[in-house]
């Protein structure tokens, strides 16, 4: 009798549970973009940091007497000392302004740049979206909103800047609430436009300004850290019906 023959083993491939292999073109293509991915953002961060202590290097280090500058003394250059130096003189302007003395001598400098016909007014209108900017208790670019653009149906994230002056508001609708907002184009935010809206046609969200920039310039792709991408949509639904209701329109029905 002839002995009986097993049948073949089955690949390890096909085994239940068996990891289908890779071959060494993908392997090689993982690694790669897995590197993109850790060293792009790192390097991107390296060299605008490099540009601007460098940027201010250029601009601070030439102002400072060689004699008082530790490169004329090194075989090499000292990066971030003009950085240094720029921050220390600034935080010491706004310490002597804050006194009396340093009060006199800053508006005595303003009188004479107003009696100046060009630059008084650049300067002061400097000054002011300084101050707004920067002021501990402003509220501006600090509030993040969805307003109908650029038709209706369609939301764009905006920041809220001021309200509306006297004057503009009573051109738009006198009695009425107006606020300036700021929508940002993407994926360059420093770019947009700026116009008045009724506040009652603006939804404020709980969203930071820092995340609602990141989804501006990612178009989306990022989604805010607090919001899953499900949750962030169905937030801003349920806000657009309310909105919806508020101005009397009928809910829409989903089919």
């Amino acid at each position: 009798m002839a002995p009986t023959i097993p049948p073949p083993l089955p690949p390890p491939e096909a085994e239940a549970g068996a990891r289908p292999r890779v071959s060494a073109r993908g392997r090689l293509r993982t690694y790669f973009l897995t590197g993109i991915i850790v060293s792009g953002p790192l390097a991107i961060t390296i060299y605008l940091t490099w540009w601007f202590i460098s940027l201010i290097d250029g601009w601070v280090k030439p102002l400072v007497p060689a004699s008082y500058l530790p490169d004329h003394y090194l075989p090499f250059s000292i990066p971030g000392l003009g950085l240094l130096i720029a921050f220390v003189a600034v935080t010491l302007l706004g310490f002597l302004t804050a006194n009396l003395v340093g009060r006199s001598v800053v508006e005595f400098g303003e009188v004479l740049l107003a009696r100046t016909p060009v630059i008084s007014g650049l300067y002061k209108g400097l000054r002011q979206i300084f101050e707004t900017l920067f002021s501990a208790n402003g509220t501006s670019f600090r509030t993040v909103g969805l307003v109908e653009f650029p038709v209706k149906g369609t939301w764009s994230v905006v920041f809220l800047s001021a309200p509306a002056a006297p004057d503009v508001q009573n051109a738009l609708a006198p009695g009425g609430d107006h606020v300036g907002v700021f929508l940002p184009c993407a994926p360059n935010p420093t770019t947009g436009f700026f116009f008045y809206l009724p506040r009652t046609d603006i939804v404020e969200i709980a969203m930071s300004v820092d995340d609602a920039a990141k989804l501006v310039m990612s178009a989306g792709v990022i989604q805010p850290e607090d919001l899953g991408a499900k949750e962030s949509q169905t937030k801003f639904q349920a806000m657009a019906a309310s909105l919806r209701t508020a101005h009397g329109e009928p809910p829409k029905v989903d089919a």
